[in-house]
């Protein structure tokens, strides 16, 4: 590997050299200690003095120090310098002998206690090299993390090209010891079959792969019967049983995604040594991801039926409704007579027949109908959809092996009977599992002699309750990813034990309950002794309560803008340049480089001098909604390079580096403290149109016109900057997401509290986000009419708070959260770990009925508690409401600039997921970018006028909405 592949001329000049310093680290990294002092004055002249203190603090900052030491930042060498009281021109002559330099630096690194490389040395590099090429293959990742462990070490890091050797050696062990352990299921069979996967099938019109790789647009039957083709052909070739547990994680996602890029043509060049590890990573995948999309196409299916029979039902019902307006006034008149205690009993039928008249209620009496069951008739709606249903549900349950938990019994016997029925053509439905929803349909049939009806009806349940069952984690599937058992994707017991004290001191909970119980009463009093001193005041214009008792909440009056901030406003925007957004990206791409995270899915190091501007073309087409085919035409640049680009450096992983890049550039921007800290940030859904069908898209008519819709949910920060985009189905909770994106955060942004409006602001969300030492600030409506817990007895809450304790309507159930205390924690470590998500735990663990009595009513119940918590600070401080409301505002601004941005084709996102998900991390680094290069530009502006002797203020700049 030539190094001039890995890094360019100008990235290897400043791996060598001295780099920018932030202030944090100015002050972190060249402070002198008396003791430091005493040792750099021992070298007696100036300029050696000056040198080896140079040499001193830089070398835990860098791990290494450059050849160059008098090109020390200026703010280095100033500091120094005042510390030492040696003029800063004194450095200008140390190191001409490069000798006296390298001794210097070994006296440093003995003094310091740092190592240079030797064979004990190199040889532990190599091996953690080798450990980290096993799971990323990427060259440059591999450099920073040889770097950063070489910091960690103390030891004094190696010339750049030196170490990109070993790098290269790592990669090349990896990829042989890759070899190595599949080597023994490389069968000559298994080789032929493998090999046969890079020739084009006639019947396919395309190579098994990318047939494989083609996923599904709608949830039709005819979708659910390709992807169960796609299922059997991945059996027949074992793939479901293919155990690839001996290569890490990280390595098989980067094989199976080289496999996926790469053509047939392509992967037949490659050494058997190389291309069969990627063929049956490649299998192993899509074995996995064919069975979760045949599971989420069957879910969608069923659910479509179900929502179009809950359309009939309320148009039913509202039918039902005006036919009983008569004989709602006739009960209405009926009841006025029965309820007067002074009529007797005697009477009361006289006057029923004289007054209203038997005409009257003999005609109520005949259009009486039969009552109607639990569901109000939707599984008799759903009765006509079963034609529907045996298109796909007998081959669903053939193909796919359900299991579950206590509990579950009579419902996987029920859908064993029930594919039995569909294999044998057989009509006699057994007695079996009927939710009590539906008993009534079966008792119905079965008195009426009805066995079709009955057959029908239990088929129905028998579907829905899987279908139920698949979404709440009770019922799960053996091979899956998705609907894997959800005690799977937690800590086992053996493995959270010698982690409980640790994950416990690391988000600030105690061990025990009873502890933790005590903690939480502490803050709930001290919240509620605030809200009573504020209900005390009686302020018409606050937080108050009448004399009913009822608790008012006036909406915040909005924040007028003083006239000196619009003023400097309207001055800032005008010194701004007006450029295009390409230029925009080519400015901040050269300050921050970001462009350089889009790395290569292959592995390829090599960056031809176009590959910059093909990037930023791709960047501003999948941003745009423009798309590659257009921006060819625009640019000049084939389509095929373009799609090519787009294919290989295109990915999440990649675009959320570079996006941190830029995310992280900006924070340390001076400017930026202006708007925030970066601690707070909140989350909201935006509503995209969908070009076509797609299984992520519903009928959205108040935000889509025409046709359908997904939905985005993003995360920004009080700094501006957009975090963690993900494209969700439309319909789906957002709830479910809320705490993902805050621990997926791979920014330097300190975020430690979020906001939401009321959908995020769940019992569960309150009870995890506390579990994992994040604060949950919603604005909820309604706040005032939502269920308030107290922790003792309600006179004694009445006796401390007489104003605030009455809202502590419900008492504290704190048994559940002392009995599962250590499984509380256990999930959450689970979820800040990444062993779960957020939203599997929110969305499954917490509506499995398998949980219903312990670890379910353990959050809920601590939920409420958080919950109460927050309600009394956020009632009792209009300044904390004020904030939350603001940092919203920021995320609907935010909003708007990325629907600028998707000017074209009416905005609309693709049609399969993967696509979906890339352009939306395009519009997030884009909209980025433009938030960054405002900021610098405003930051600039701001201080030509300080420059210029005016005052601008902190304060007034903290009031401006953000130039976007």
């Amino acid at each position: 590997m030539a190094t001039q592949d890995v890094f360019s001329a100008e990235e290897l000049s400043r791996l060598r050299g001295f780099p920018e310093i932030n202030r944090a680290e100015l002050v972190r990294y060249f402070t002198l200690t008396g003791a430091d002092e005493t040792f750099v004055r021992r070298f007696r002249m100036g300029r050696n003095v000056l040198g080896v203190a140079v040499q001193l603090c830089t070398l835990p900052w860098l791990g290494f120090v450059p050849d160059e030491v008098p090109t020390a930042p200026a703010a280095v060498v100033g500091r120094l310098s005042q510390q030492l009281g040696i003029a800063m021109g004194e450095l200008r002559g140390y190191g001409e002998r490069e000798q006296t330099r390298t001794d210097h630096l070994r006296e440093v690194a003995g003094y310091a206690g740092w190592r240079s490389m030797g064979t004990a040395e190199w040889k532990d590099l190599d091996e953690f090299l080798f450990a980290q090429a096993m799971e990323h293959d990427s060259p440059k990742l591999l450099f920073r993390l040889a770097c950063e462990y070489l910091l960690s070490s103390r030891v004094i890091r190696p010339g750049v090209i030196l170490l990109l050797r070993r790098v290269a050696a790592a990669r090349a062990r990896a990829r042989r010891q890759t070899w190595a352990r599949v080597r023994h299921l490389l069968t000559d069979r298994r080789c032929a079959e493998l090999d046969l996967l890079l020739v084009p099938d006639a019947n396919l019109g395309r190579t098994p792969p990318a047939w494989l790789g083609v996923g599904p647009t709608s949830s039709s039957p005819a979708a659910v019967r390709a992807e169960l083709e796609k299922l059997a052909y991945l059996r027949r070739l074992d793939a479901h049983t293919l155990d690839l547990s001996m290569l890490p994680a990280e390595r098989r996602r980067f094989l199976a995604g080289v496999g996926r890029r790469l053509t047939g043509q392509a992967l037949q060049r490659r050494e058997p040594e190389r291309r069969y590890p990627i063929l049956l990573t490649l299998l192993a995948r899509s074995a996995v991801d064919v069975l979760d999309e045949t599971l989420l196409l069957f879910d969608q299916a069923i659910s479509g039926r179900e929502a179009a029979a809950e359309q009939k039902v309320a148009a039913a019902l509202a039918e039902r409704a005006k036919g009983g307006e008569n004989r709602q006034a006739l009960l209405d008149d009926i009841l006025t007579i029965v309820l007067d205690t002074g009529i007797g009993d005697e009477q009361v039928g006289t006057l029923l027949r004289t007054s209203i008249g038997l005409d009257r209620m003999r005609a109520a009496w005949a259009e009486r109908r039969e009552r109607l069951p639990r569901d109000h008739g939707q599984l008799s709606m759903m009765d006509a959809s079963m034609s529907y249903l045996r298109q796909f549900a007998p081959a669903v349950l053939a193909a796919v092996r359900f299991a579950g938990g206590p509990g579950t019994e009579q419902l996987l016997q029920a859908v064993s009977l029930l594919a039995g029925l569909y294999a044998t053509g057989a009509r006699k439905v057994p007695a079996g599992f009927v939710p009590a929803t539906w008993a009534g349909y079966l008792v119905a049939a079965e008195q009426a002699g009805d066995v079709t009806a009955y057959r029908r009806y239990w088929k129905l349940a028998v579907l829905v309750g899987l279908r139920d069952g698949l979404r709440s984690g009770d019922v799960f599937v053996p091979g899956s990813r998705r609907h894997a058992d959800p005690a799977s994707f937690l800590l086992t017991p053996e493995a959270w034990a010698p982690q409980r004290v640790e994950f416990c001191h690391l988000v600030g909970k105690p061990v025990e309950a009873v502890d933790a119980l005590a903690q939480a009463d502490e803050e709930l009093h001290i919240a509620l002794a605030d809200l009573e001193s504020q209900l005390a005041k009686g302020d018409p214009g606050e937080v108050r309560l009448t004399d009913d008792g009822e608790l008012i909440i006036p909406p915040l009056t909005a924040e007028g803008v003083p006239a000196e901030a619009d003023a400097v406003r309207a001055e800032l925007a005008g010194m701004l340049p007006r450029v295009p957004i390409a230029s925009v990206l080519v400015e901040v791409d050269a300050r921050i480089g970001f462009t350089d995270h889009l790395v290569h899915a292959g592995g390829k190091v090599n960056r031809p001098a176009e590959l910059k501007r093909n990037l930023l073309y791709v960047l501003i087409a999948e941003a745009t909604n423009m798309g590659l085919s257009a921006m060819a035409d625009s640019c000049g640049v084939p389509y095929d390079m373009l799609a090519w680009t787009a294919e290989w450096y295109f990915r999440p992983e990649t675009l959320e580096a570079a996006n941190a890049a830029v995310v992280n550039y900006h924070h340390r921007l001076p400017f930026t403290q202006a708007f925030g800290s970066g601690t707070l940030s909140s989350s909201d859904g935006q509503r995209f149109p969908v070009k076509g069908r797609s299984i992520t898209a519903r009928h959205l008519s108040r935000y889509v016109a025409r046709g359908q819709g997904d939905s985005t949910c993003t995360h920004v920060s009080d700094q501006h900057p957009t975090v963690d985009p993900k494209v969700i189905v439309a319909t789906a909770p957002e709830a479910h997401y809320v705490l993902d994106g805050l621990l997926g955060n791979a920014t330097d942004l300190p975020v430690s509290e979020h906001a939401t409006d009321t959908h995020g602001a769940t019992l569960a969300n309150f009870a995890l986000f506390d579990l994992v030492g994040k604060q949950l600030s919603p604005r909820i409506h309604d706040l005032g009419k939502i269920t308030l817990y107290r922790t003792g007895p309600n006179a004694d809450v009445l006796a401390g708070y007489p104003r605030a304790g009455g809202l502590l309507t419900r008492r504290l159930n704190t048994d559940p959260i002392t009995s599962a205390w250590d499984d509380l924690l256990r999930v959450a470590a689970s979820v800040q770990g990444g062993h779960a998500t957020a939203a599997l735990v929110v969305g499954k663990l917490c509506s499995s009925k398998r949980q219903q009595n312990a670890l379910t009513s353990a959050i809920k119940e601590y939920g409420a508690l958080r919950r109460t918590v927050y309600a009394a600070r956020y009632l009792a401080d209009e300044t904390y409401r004020r904030r939350i409301s603001r940092q919203l505002n920021k995320g609907e601004n935010l909003h708007a600039l990325r629907r600028c941005l998707a000017y074209a084709g009416e905005g609309a996102l693709r049609r399969h997921h993967e696509q979906q998900t890339d352009q939306m991390w395009c519009r997030t680094l884009v909209t980025n970018a433009i938030v960054c290069w405002s900021t610098e530009y405003h930051g600039l502006a701001a201080g030509a006028l300080r420059r210029d002797g005016r005052q601008v203020d902190d304060e007034v700049l903290a009031r401006l909405h953000h130039p976007t």
